[in-house]
């Protein structure tokens, strides 16, 4: 699921690309002028859009009933889940934020806006979180982190490439590692 240009969607396309044990069976948004939906066409994978409201998702939870999806990846997905939906798939939706748990999440915590913090907290470090999705914003198990450098004379857009260059080396590969895990317990 993803809502806008979605490069994070691109990277776990190409990563799945040809593989036959995990298969990206859709990509949905809420978003008919989202760039996900474009890279979901050049590479094959169904696209579908719905309308963030109780009946849109409850049609998508029908359409991942109906498609036996075994894990929602959010990629870039801009809506707090209803909570029915998080039921129906508990443990089984995956997010990434980009920045280290705990600092910068939450309601409103979220591309540029992290990056502007991250920069006006001098820290000396920033990175990614890829965690369980539950009813709350960024609250859920924290599955991997990973860290890059801040320096000084960063910008919140260097230090957005940093961070998104963090998200495409990791994420397709925990949300493997994951689905590895669930298919074995």
């Amino acid at each position: 699921m993803a809502s806008g240009s979605g490069s994070n969607a691109l990277a776990i396309l190409e990563y799945f690309h040809c593989r036959e044990d995990i298969l990206v069976v859709l990509v949905a948004s809420n978003n008919s002028k989202a760039g996900v939906l474009s890279h979901a066409r050049e590479k094959h994978v169904p696209a579908y859009l719905f309308t963030p409201n109780e009946l849109g998702y409850k049609q998508l939870s029908e359409y991942f009933k109906f498609l036996n999806i075994d894990l929602v990846v959010l990629a870039g997905y801009m809506k707090l889940l209803p909570f029915e939906l998080i039921e129906l798939y508990k443990n089984r939706i995956i997010n990434i934020h980009p920045s280290l748990f705990p600092h910068f999440k939450g309601k409103g915590m979220y591309g540029m806006n992290v990056h502007m913090a991250v920069k006006d907290a001098n820290v000396s470090e920033t990175g990614i979180t890829i965690h369980l999705v539950n009813e709350e914003y960024d609250a859920g198990r924290v599955l991997f982190q990973a860290k890059t450098e801040v320096l000084q004379s960063d910008t919140p857009e260097a230090i957005a490439q940093k961070v998104l260059h963090l998200e495409h080396q990791h994420y397709s590969e925990v949300i493997e590692s994951y689905l590895n895990e669930l298919h074995h317990t």
